[in-house]
Order: structure tokens, then sequence, then C-alpha cells
């Protein structure tokens, strides 16, 4: 009778199917789906290295594995992503959260507190919110905020109702549906953020498959230049903010002199290009008044 296959068995033969396959991270993946498959955290799985596996967790591991293997995202396989310290649900019909985007949170943060500090109530509009995890995380970590969070698509909006009710914020984030600022008519805002499409329609087939493949194109692609939904950001901005007010959106690593370039036609002007932690642009801040405060 063979020996029951315990997690370090699992683990090293998940990881080794998942390397052949062309996963980048095969033994980050593999402990965590078996960590999601047992609900344990990854470091539990070091402490209990020789349990065995019962036959439902061996074949509920394959099942993930299998999965991975075909280059499902892991955050679509459990189901969940962490933005900004916080857990969010995500499926296929919402982008999942990106580290490098924490930059436009902390951007976002920092401009609202430096310009308005006595202000009691921050509007905010976050456009294209997805899963909501940039509307959330704003919501969460600054209780003077106030956001409207709009997306053109239902399914997304379904995704971050639930991420908004999950923390509790339902009080202070209202989800509209719309493209753009359609959502918005009438209403001015301490400020805009958003993580717009960007892609360039050419670059979109050489993307990883996990992104191609599984992720919403239209969150994605902004037409040829990838510029398509960035310059109606700008267009429409200064219209919608209040004196001091600053739209903050991300960007794709060589955009910054185009946007510049799209601020200045909108009579606007782009104030901040902020790199992300690998030193790579990816927020611009884009006001009525150069240099701004900011």
């Amino acid at each position: 009778m063979s020996r029951p296959k315990t997690v370090l068995d699992v683990v090293q033969l998940a990881a080794g199917h998942l390397k052949a396959a062309g996963v980048s991270t095969p033994r980050l993946d593999a402990e965590v789906l078996l960590g999601h498959v047992l609900g344990l955290e990854r470091i539990q799985l070091y402490v209990q290295h020789d349990r065995p596996l019962v036959p439902d967790e061996l074949e509920a591991y394959r099942a993930a594995t299998a999965r991975r293997a075909r280059r499902e995202p892991v955050a679509y396989i459990t189901g969940r992503r962490e933005f900004y310290s916080l857990s969010f649900a995500v499926d296929r019909r919402v982008l999942i959260p990106r580290p490098e985007t924490e930059r436009l949170v902390e951007i976002a943060l920092d401009l609202l507190r430096s310009r308005f500090p006595s202000e009691e109530r921050l509007l905010v509009a976050d456009v294209g919110t997805g899963s909501g995890a940039i509307a959330v995380a704003l919501a969460h970590s600054e209780p003077r905020a106030r956001v409207v969070a709009t997306d053109a698509s239902p399914e997304a909006l379904q995704v971050a109702k639930f991420n908004v009710e999950q923390h509790g914020l339902s009080n202070r984030i209202e989800l509209r549906r719309g493209d753009v600022y359609a959502p918005l008519r009438g209403e001015r805002f301490h400020a805009i953020v958003s993580n717009p499409p960007y892609v360039k329609e050419a670059d979109y087939p050489g993307l990883p498959p996990e992104v191609r493949d599984y992720e919403p194109k239209g969150a994605l692609v902004a037409g040829k230049d990838g510029l398509a939904v960035i310059r109606r950001l700008v267009a429409g901005a200064a219209g919608y903010l209040v004196p001091g007010g600053f739209l903050a959106f991300e960007i794709g690593w060589d955009q910054a002199e185009d946007v510049r370039v799209i601020a200045r036609e909108a009579g606007l002007f782009c104030t901040r290009i902020v790199p992300d932690l690998a030193g790579k642009d990816r927020v611009a801040v884009v006001e009525a008044i150069a240099g701004g405060g900011g």
C-alpha cells in the first residue's frame, strides 16, 4: 500500500507541473493554491508539511493546479486578491487589482490630505471602478471620503457592490453605471481617480496568457495607441473638479509624454508623473493650475 501524499509531496509535484506549463512562479502558486484548498495560510503549510491529504483534498488540489497550468490567474481560482492590505473578491468579470495601482491610491490620499486638510467631506469619483478596489481603499483609508464609483459594465458593478458591502462602506461609496463622465453630470469632486484601459491594440496579442486569455479586454485595451480613454478622461476633467481638485490616473510605462501633450491640448497641466516601485512611470496627475500645491 502506497504512503499517503503529504503537503510537501503535492506541493513539489504541483510546482513541477506548473513550471513545465510555463508558469513564472510555480512554487509560490502551488503553495497558494494548496493553502486555498486546505483553508491554511502559507506559513501553516510549512508547519504541517508532513500532513497527509485525504482524497477529496487531493481531487480539489488537482483541479486547482490544472486550472493554473492552463494559465488561469491564481486570483480567479481562489476568488480573492489582496490590494492595499485589504481582501477583494475577483472573478473574470473584473480586472485583477495590481500592486502597482496602490501608487495611485497613495498619491490620491496624499494630495487630498495636503490640499483639503480642513474639508469635512472629500468628494471623489472613481471612473471605471471594476472590482471597486481603488474606491474601497480610498474610503477605508480616509474617513472623510465620499466616493462615486462608476463603470460601464453591469457585471463589474456586481463585483464592486459585493466588495463595497463586504468592507462595510455602502454608506460612503455609491455605485453608478455609465461610461467615463456620463454618470457624474452636474457634480464636482475634489479628486477624480481612474485605472483606465491603456494597452495598445497591437500589443494585446503579446500579453501574458493570464492577462490576454482571462481578464476582460475592455478593461485593458484602448484603441490603436492605448490612449483613447485617457484622452476622454483628461478632456472632460475640468468640468468635474472643484478649485484645487485633481485628476489622477494610471498610465503605461511609455505614455508620460503623450499624457503631457494631451493635457496641454485640453488646457490643463500634467503636474506629476509618479513611478512605481520598479521605477516605471505609473501615475499621472492632471489639473487646471500648474503646480496646484502638489
